[in-house]
């Protein structure tokens, strides 16, 4: 399509706000149910209709964590709630809080422990494949740059056992994992320097993994969203200036946009893209803005949404963020969850396209 051929078409974005929810974060669609957390307790909502919020279970967690999560700072402090969560056909809830994966199946009411985790403190997303396979892997500090695994559960998150690893020196940790429906397959994003930067193809049971792009700060990547004719990704970087990709399908990649700071977040609402960014201050990210950028048609991109860091320091208290939910989103509606940003702090937000 030629330059003048984009340009005549109407592409812009017109989102408007319809309601806000303070102190949720939102974790998750299910077509048109939205899955959102407020400290250990899961809600869900379908938010086409009714936007009324129905509770799905709770987690336990230790007794300190019971206080901390109760305390709007203490819990941005230790990192409290839920981190991510995939919603299964059958029913059953599988999610990531800090230091575990949970696990709850229809009519119970508390999450269970399925998995310990010995590293790191809580993979970024989970991924799942039509038949309820759920896959995630190991992000953690890694100074040794130790082998690093990525895990599967074939019975609904109750046992897991490792599905591919990455040997010693080969990368730091996995920043996702997103499953493509187009191709049935799995693109996985891992980090942080040189070589160590990949996006790769895996088969939905892990027995083949191909590298597809590495080697750079462009190439280190947290958010990827497959559409039927490309792939779009966002790059993760406090060493150069972000953009947003475009790979066809036949593997030709193109720079589509050029993002404020480092983006670790993206989503589809219809045929439009979404990328967030971070406020991660660095030499080549000064920006104190959250921003979220969007695009109708991949090729045009704006900036609709743009808030301010608070004025709590980050590495305590978070990096301003804007969440955006995995999973497929069949509505119309854009859920956004800013944190540590003024004035609201932590707020979902559902915008209308």
């Amino acid at each position: 399509m030629s330059a003048s051929a984009i340009a005549a078409r109407n592409t812009s974005l017109h989102p408007v706000q319809i309601a806000a929810f303070p102190r949720m974060r939102a974790l998750a669609w299910r077509d048109d149910v939205l899955y959102a957390s407020c400290g250990y307790t899961l809600l869900q909502a379908r938010m086409q209709t009714s936007m009324i919020w129905e509770h799905v279970g709770t987690y336990r967690p230790a007794a300190w964590r019971t206080m901390t999560s109760s305390s709007r700072m203490a819990s941005r402090l230790f990192r409290d709630g839920f981190h991510a969560l995939v919603a299964l056909s059958s029913g059953h809830s599988v999610a990531a809080v800090p230091r575990a994966i949970v696990t709850l199946a229809p009519g119970d009411t508390y999450f269970h422990v399925s998995h310990k985790l010995l590293r790191g403190t809580r993979p970024l997303h989970l991924a799942v494949t039509p038949s309820d396979h759920i896959f995630w892997g190991e992000y953690f500090d890694n100074p040794q740059r130790d082998e690093v695994h990525i895990y599967a559960s074939t019975d609904r998150g109750a046992h897991w056992e490792v599905a591919h690893t990455f040997p010693k020196g080969a990368i730091r940790h996995v920043h996702n994992i997103v499953y493509d429906h187009w191709e049935n397959c799995f693109w996985v994003l891992t980090g942080d320097h040189g070589s160590e930067c990949r996006i790769l193809r895996a088969s939905c049971d892990f027995k083949t993994v191909v590298l597809v792009l590495s080697g750079n700060q462009q190439s280190r990547s947290a958010a990827l969203i497959p559409t039927c004719d490309a792939l779009y990704f966002s790059s993760d970087t406090p060493l150069e200036t972000n953009h947003v990709y475009r790979l066809d399908r036949r593997g030709n990649l193109s720079q589509v946009a050029a993002l404020s700071s480092s983006s670790i977040y993206g989503c589809s609402v219809g045929n439009a893209i979404f990328f967030s960014t971070m406020v991660e201050p660095s030499a080549a990210n000064s920006t104190r803005d959250v921003c979220l950028y969007g695009s109708s048609d991949g090729f045009q991109w704006q900036c609709f949404l743009r808030r301010k860091k608070d004025h709590w320091p980050s590495a305590l208290f978070q990096y301003g963020n804007a969440f955006l939910p995995d999973g497929k989103n069949t509505t119309s509606l854009l859920a956004v969850t800013t944190i540590a940003v003024e004035p609201t702090g932590l707020e979902t937000s559902i915008w209308r396209m």
